[in-house]
């Protein structure tokens, strides 16, 4: 994967990925009811695929795509 993400983390009611060439994207939680209303401890029980990001706990995915195809 060319955005290869190194790092996964939250912060002021968004959700954040690094990739290895230092590139940040973000998304609000509030455009996914299920990670908004998990504890920090199931937020942070996640693993992280070459695609995206899984929440066993909460039946969740979120894809890497989502994060650097997104447009407004």
């Amino acid at each position: 994967m060319e955005n290869k993400v190194v790092k996964v983390w939250f912060d002021n009611g968004r959700i954040f990925i690094r990739t290895a060439a230092g590139e940040e994207k973000s998304h609000p939680l509030s455009w996914f009811p299920k990670l908004q209303n998990a504890t920090n401890a199931v937020l942070e029980n996640f693993t992280l695929s070459p695609f995206g990001i899984h929440w066993e706990q909460l039946d969740e995915d979120l894809s890497f795509d989502g994060f650097f195809n997104y447009s407004k």
